[in-house]
């Protein structure tokens, strides 16, 4: 049960962590990239956390 838990959320901690290592290199001034990358990757870890929010719901 907390494999199973762990592979659903996989792909939520791997959005907020590439977005917390993005802002910090931006914010570092290593790399400057456009801001709408960013609110890309919000938009797809809202996506994938509705997505399991969804599929709990269902499941249970």
């Amino acid at each position: 049960m907390v494999i199973s838990n762990l592979v659903r959320y996989e792909a939520f901690i791997f959005v907020g962590l590439l977005m917390a290592i993005g802002t910090l290199i931006k914010l570092l001034g290593l790399y400057d990239f456009s801001s709408d990358w960013f609110w890309f990757l919000a938009g797809v870890g809202l996506a994938v956390e509705g997505a399991i929010s969804l599929n709990q719901k269902v499941l249970v």
